[in-house]
């Protein structure tokens, strides 16, 4: 049977809601939609480019707890409320993702809270190079 283990990342949202910033099930990862608020302060920059920095260092945290990295990431979904915030966001995530090139989605939508601006979900299969 495959074990399935979560991965929390102190987010005071993860208690509030009912989920895990990531569920490891063997080796795939699925890292749920991560938005720029710093989980150790629980504040958030008003800044996108800040925002996407920081949705990808708490990103880069859980795939390091499921033994895992951006090298493995082969999904990723942008989700902005305001499409013209995405270009801005580009340098950022081809820090990440550049020589990666997972299969990817923007999609604009509406956020749970109207500071966030940015929210970034990767899926990541575990590699014996991570």
């Amino acid at each position: 049977m495959t074990e399935r283990r979560a991965i929390l990342s102190g987010s005071t949202f993860e208690e509030q809601i009912g989920y895990a910033r990531a569920v490891v099930l063997g080796d795939a990862i699925y890292v749920s939609g991560t938005t720029g608020f710093d989980y150790a302060t629980m504040t958030i920059s008003e800044d996108v480019v800040e925002q996407a920095a920081q949705c990808l260092r708490n990103i880069g945290a859980a795939l390091a707890e499921a033994g895992s990295s951006f090298a493995d990431v082969v999904r990723v979904r942008y989700l902005l409320p305001d499409a013209a915030d995405f270009e801005p966001c580009w340098p950022v995530l081809r820090e990440c993702f550049g020589e990666v090139r997972p299969a990817a989605t923007m999609q604009v939508c509406g956020l749970a809270d109207p500071r966030m601006r940015i929210e970034i979900e990767v899926d990541a299969r575990r590699t014996s190079q991570s």
